[in-house]
């Protein structure tokens, strides 16, 4: 949900997704491209049709095969002078002309996310909030035909509250969201399900608990997840206090090389609150704590291509109790950030286990960022973003800021400014996926709103390809 409050937007966004895909998704390349991807985009992408006072947008892209998919809160897609009507779901060939196939699953709500099991391309299992796919009647879940569009009835399709996330990966279909049962599980938020029947497959016992009573109102969920190249290991996002037994918040890694999966012991200060909030009393403590209307803000990550380092893309605002005029900037809030892949021992002073801190952060000057992925070159970030580098502004321009509305590419290395071809802000990018032909962006029309790189003409997906 998206909504206008005292002139900031605020909304639950991003599913970015960076597994660089070739001819199947979820088969992890052993390197991604080096990049960085062209300024200009590719012309001939089906676009988000302007439906006049009414937004649209695509939450999802994922790649499975050759063909591209799309899913979102839409009705109507155009693609050059054709108008085709699709609720919610719909795909096109991954490459030029970008052909809009006829698959048509016809789905009565918003659809947040969407997946394959492996490189099976024939089924895609999507998530969200509705209660039909082609007049059948499901529960914010199903496995569905990609040739036919039809439900696929063996699977179970029954969750109690909204899905948010899909992934397939180690045999699993990993499903997180608001729901406290699925498919007759009593598996709250986060849960593994077999992917030929749908039920519990017991991968997942996290016991996911918790949220930010220091904030506003805000309840338990899982938000999001990223896969790591190699497969082994998954981030896990959403509003939450504790995850496989510890103590974690925005963010955990999942081992998804043990049966079960089990949480690992990267994590940081910087987010989980363990060594307490910045003050004057706790001079050794993090600010980690954003704004109370927006405690849940870490809502994207991506991998470097070795998975040596982690990309994270935030909203939150400010610092709570960021005092006006308060200049340099510090903490998570609104950022683009890099952390290490990897925790480094030994234990710290105060017997706290080994964790992680910042290699970088690149401040949006209280914009939020809701999308990242990566190549070899550059780490992608993308949002409603008006600046980078804006350490000393909050709402304006501060000393040092670079116009870089829309999209970013920063810097491995240092989180400097490399790329930046500009890209319409509207509500902001939900979504960004590399694959080994490029960048693709997933956004909204709020407004009209359909420029990337300067060009107009990409309202909702814009690609922007690798040219090398």
């Amino acid at each position: 949900m998206r909504r206008i409050c005292a002139g900031r937007w605020y909304r639950q966004a991003t599913l970015g997704t960076v597994l660089v895909v070739g001819a199947v998704l979820a088969v992890p390349a052993a390197a991604a491209p080096i990049g960085p991807v062209s300024a200009t985009p590719a012309v001939g992408t089906p676009v988000l049709a302007n439906l006049g006072s009414q937004t649209q947008k695509v939450r999802q892209l994922v790649q499975c095969g050759d063909t591209m998919y799309a899913v979102g809160s839409f009705t109507t897609i155009k693609k050059g002078s054709t108008t085709y009507t699709r609720n919610n779901a719909f795909s096109f060939k991954a490459t030029a002309p970008f052909t809009v196939s006829a698959w048509d699953p016809n789905v009565n709500g918003i659809v947040n996310s969407i997946a394959f099991n492996g490189g099976d391309c024939s089924h895609a299992y999507v998530g969200g909030k509705f209660s039909s796919v082609g007049g059948m009647s499901v529960q914010n879940l199903a496995e569905i035909d990609t040739t036919t569009g039809a439900v696929v009835p063996t699977f179970a399709h029954s969750a109690s509250a909204q899905v948010q996330t899909l992934l397939g990966a180690a045999g699993h279909m990993l499903v997180g969201g608001y729901f406290k049962t699925i498919n007759g599980s009593a598996q709250p938020y986060f849960a593994s399900l077999d992917p030929t029947t749908g039920k519990d497959d017991k991968f997942l016992q996290l016991g996911i608990s918790g949220n930010y009573s220091w904030a506003n109102p805000n309840g338990t969920r899982v938000y999001n997840q990223e896969l790591s190249h190699s497969g082994n290991y998954d981030l896990v996002m959403g509003d939450f206090t504790s995850a496989g037994g510890l103590p974690r918040q925005q963010i955990f890694m999942l081992d998804l090389t043990t049966s079960p999966a089990t949480v690992t012991g990267w994590t940081s200060p910087e987010w989980d609150g363990s060594l307490g909030e910045l003050s004057a009393s706790n001079p050794g403590g993090y600010p980690y704590q954003c704004f109370v209307g927006e405690p849940f803000y870490l809502q994207a990550a991506s991998w470097s291509p070795d998975d040596g380092q982690i990309y994270i893309a935030t909203t939150g605002y400010h610092p709570n109790g960021f005092p006006t005029g308060s200049f340099p900037r510090t903490g998570l809030c609104d950022v683009a950030a890099a952390f290490p892949g990897t925790v480094s021992p030994p234990a710290q002073p105060n017997g706290q286990p080994g964790y992680v801190l910042h290699t970088w952060v690149n401040y949006a000057g209280c914009d939020s960022l809701y999308a990242t992925a990566a190549d070899a070159s550059t780490a992608y970030f993308g949002g409603h973003e008006r600046w980078a580098n804006n350490t000393n502004g909050c709402d304006f321009a501060g000393p040092g800021a670079i116009p870089a509305p829309g999209m970013v590419g920063l810097s491995p290395t240092n989180g400097s400014v490399t790329f930046n071809p500009g890209r319409s802000r509207g509500l902001g990018a939900d979504d960004m996926l590399v694959t080994n032909d490029g960048l693709w962006i997933a956004s909204d029309n709020l407004r009209n709103s359909q420029a990337c790189g300067g060009v107009s003409g990409h309202a909702g997906i814009c690609f922007m390809p690798y040219t090398g």
